[in-house]
């Protein structure tokens, strides 16, 4: 079992910066791809980034391509989404992945093994 627990959440305004942090805890964080999903009111959670243990494969959903960055730091067990020039369809509730997939794309099509409570992202136009 892996326990994931986002942070970092909050309003920002348009054009801003945030960064999540998703740390894991409970069986080896080693091995698994890592990723960022999001749901905003009223659709469906969709995919955001992913990368994988070695941080050698990382993928991005073409909304966010270019301005969210993924990383992590295996010894920390952490995970990172740095967001910039946030927008206001942004807004949502930022859930944090584990999976086995690999690559990273997998993540974007096959469900995640574990799943984060979710940190609320809220941009402000």
């Amino acid at each position: 079992q892996v326990q994931l627990v986002e942070s970092g959440g909050g309003l920002v305004q348009a054009g801003g910066s945030l960064r999540l942090s998703c740390a894991a805890s409970g069986r080896t964080f080693s091995g698994y791809t890592m990723g960022w999903f999001r749901q905003a009111p009223g659709k469906e959670r969709e995919f955001v980034s992913a990368i994988t243990w070695s941080g050698g494969s990382t993928y991005y959903a073409e909304s966010v391509k270019g301005r969210f960055t993924i990383s992590r730091e295996n010894a920390k067990n952490t995970v990172y989404l740095q967001m910039n020039s946030l927008k206001s369809e942004d807004t949502a509730v930022y859930y944090c992945a584990a999976s086995l997939v690999y690559p990273a794309h997998g993540m974007a099509v096959r469900p995640p093994n574990y799943w984060g409570q979710g940190t609320q992202v809220t941009v402000s136009s």
